[in-house]
């Protein structure tokens, strides 16, 4: 092989060794799936990478913006997303595993204290007002209020104790269900249009909030009750999508403290999940930067303050909770982050064990190529060693010129093959040594052949004079 060659090839591998540094140091992007895209979870999401983006950190994100919840998790299902913001009662990705909870949806169910309303079961016959903020608001409350045998009649054209069976008796079980916006809440309680009032938001919301102020404003002597969900635990077992919730009491404030004690309820979580086949070294960091810097993001989405991990004992709990969780977010959460060594340990050995393997092959070739090499230059020796030995017992010219002629074609053979190829010191000088004893012993042949001829001549002459039986002298 000539030196440009293995230049070429030393120069090939240090670039492919740069390449794969590069490509092991380049930041991972991952594209998120945010709905609705007007939401605060859109807001957090979008601060959040640009943040990333400003700290140049190792995982970056692209945010791709749908109109709804839905939407976004049906492009994690459809796997057009590597991360989405889901809320699982509404489409439960089945690839999906959570990061985070954003933040936690309540039902929160508020009633005048008169109308002495305490849990969901005291519904029955009862008018139920609900601040819808989402599609899915309804069909949450439909799947709640059938765990417990209650039917909701969408509509506020009778109450459900005016609707009667055959026998003319009241018919029990029925919940009329009247949708309100926040504005009308009092006037609804103050008119006896509904009961209670319910919204299904985070407990910290200015629309819960909201609601809860209204309908104290509504009810006489402003006094009002919460209304709470008994069985939370079997309702999960039936409704695995949902969350169980608990209001703390004083949440929303006043003298006295309201709620007086804390309420048991259910509601729904936003979460961020990924998909199942994302890198959890990806996952991992993405998980850590997002609560490192919650007080940064708070400051442009204060949704940020209501994040939090996903509840779990142990890791094995972890990955098989209703929900599980990504194996990345595990990491995190359990201080088991990889370092680069667990991540490329494999690689590493793999590299180790098979770079001695081809270290070992290309050392072969190297010992044939050099191998080849000597074998050239060897003959050039053997043939000038030859010649100087045929040199010794040549007896004309004509064999002497032909001996040089042959030496020159060597000398020029090897000439050229030392251009193309490197020769160590010792073959050349062994080759210098070998051409030069040639040329010597070419030339002394030359002068004992050039003075051997003219006494061969004379005595030839002499043999043909006495042939002739002529003087010496003439």
């Amino acid at each position: 092989m000539r030196r440009e060659w293995l230049l070429v090839l030393v120069a090939l591998g240090l670039a492919a060794a740069a390449a794969g540094i590069v490509y092991l140091s380049r930041p991972n992007t991952l594209t998120v799936a945010v709905g609705p895209q007007d939401g605060p979870e859109a807001a957090l999401i979008e601060a959040y990478a640009n943040a990333l983006d400003r700290a140049r950190e190792d995982v970056r994100l692209k945010v791709v913006r749908y109109g709804d919840v839905r939407d976004s998790a049906l492009a994690l299902q459809r796997n057009k997303a590597d991360l989405a913001v889901v809320r699982p009662d509404v489409l439960l990705p089945e690839n999906g595993l959570t990061l985070a909870i954003l933040h936690d949806e309540a039902l929160i169910i508020a009633a005048p204290e008169a109308a002495d309303i305490d849990d969901i079961p005291a519904l029955a016959r009862k008018r139920l007002g609900i601040v819808v903020r989402h599609g899915a608001d309804l069909p949450f409350l439909t799947n709640l209020l059938s765990f417990y045998d209650l039917v909701p009649d969408h509509s506020d054209a009778e109450a459900p104790g005016d609707r009667q069976n055959a026998e003319g008796e009241a018919a029990a079980g029925h919940v009329a269900v009247v949708p309100l916006k926040i504005g009308d809440v009092t006037a609804a309680l103050t008119e006896k249009r509904v009961d209670a009032v319910a919204v299904i938001g985070s407990p910290a919301s200015k629309t819960a909030a909201a609601m809860v102020h209204a309908v104290e404003l509504g009810s006489p002597e402003r006094k009002i009750g919460f209304v709470s969900v008994p069985d939370g635990d079997a309702i999960l077992q039936r409704f695995p999508e949902l969350q169980a919730v608990t209001i703390p009491a004083g949440t929303f404030g006043g003298r006295p403290k309201r709620p007086d004690e804390e309420v048991k309820t259910v509601g729904a979580s936003y979460r961020l999940m990924a998909r199942g086949t994302v890198s959890r070294v990806a996952v991992a960091s993405a998980t850590q930067h997002l609560f490192e810097w919650r007080s940064r993001l708070a400051s442009a989405a204060p949704v940020a303050k209501l994040m939090k991990a996903p509840d779990f004992d142990t890791t094995v709990a972890a990955t098989s909770a209703r929900l599980p969780n990504h194996p990345g977010a595990v990491d995190y959460f359990e201080r088991e982050q990889q370092t680069f060594l667990d991540r490329y340990e494999d690689y590493i050995y793999l590299f180790a064990f098979f770079g001695g393997t081809i270290g070992s092959g290309f050392a072969w070739i190297g010992q044939r190529l050099a191998r080849k090499r000597r074998e050239r230059v060897d003959f050039v020796l053997d043939r000038l060693l030859d010649i100087l030995r045929e040199v010794r017992t040549a007896t004309s010219s004509a064999e002497l010129d032909a001996l040089a002629l042959e030496t020159d074609g060597l000398v020029a053979d090897v000439v050229c093959y030392a251009r193309e190829r490197s020769i160590d010191a010792r073959t050349v000088s062994a080759l210098i040594l070998a051409v030069d004893g040639v040329h010597a012993a070419i030339a002394d042949a030359r002068r004992q052949t050039s003075e051997a001829e003219p006494r061969s001549a004379k005595r030839n002459r002499t043999a043909r004079l006495l042939a002739l039986d002529l003087p010496a002298a003439e």
